[in-house]
């Protein structure tokens, strides 16, 4: 009989080990977005006639600001989980995977810079 017991089962675990904090960051972003969402159709139904006027005055409050500054961060987060998440399942080699994610990375931060020129042009 051998002296070297083990008891249950050794498990190498690899990867990023994101798991529930990227759960968790993508249901509470995509409930930052709706509550987003919400508050843009409240004030778009019981606003006066839509046109530039009526939208720049929805988007020139204050905390209209930060909600939709907050919305387009979270959005951005949430993208970035979403495709990391499919490159690192669907890409095989390390290389191009790198790759993709970088790319990736560039392109929300670009969006993301984008988002706040227009939300503060207003």
């Amino acid at each position: 009989m051998s002296d070297n017991k083990t008891f249950g089962s050794k498990r190498l675990v690899v990867g990023a080990h994101y798991g529930l904090r990227d759960w968790l960051s993508q249901r509470v972003t995509a409930a930052l977005m709706a509550i987003f969402t919400l508050a843009l159709i409240v004030q778009v139904l019981f606003g006066a006639k839509l046109g530039y006027d009526r939208w720049a005055q929805i988007f020139s409050t204050q905390w209209m600001k930060i909600l939709t500054f907050v919305t387009i961060v979270s959005l951005g987060w949430h993208a970035w989980v979403g495709m990391r998440d499919v490159w690192m399942d669907y890409v095989k080699p390390v290389g191009v995977r790198l790759v993709l994610q970088v790319a990736t990375i560039a392109w929300l931060v670009g969006c993301l810079g984008w988002a706040v020129q227009v939300l503060w042009r207003l």
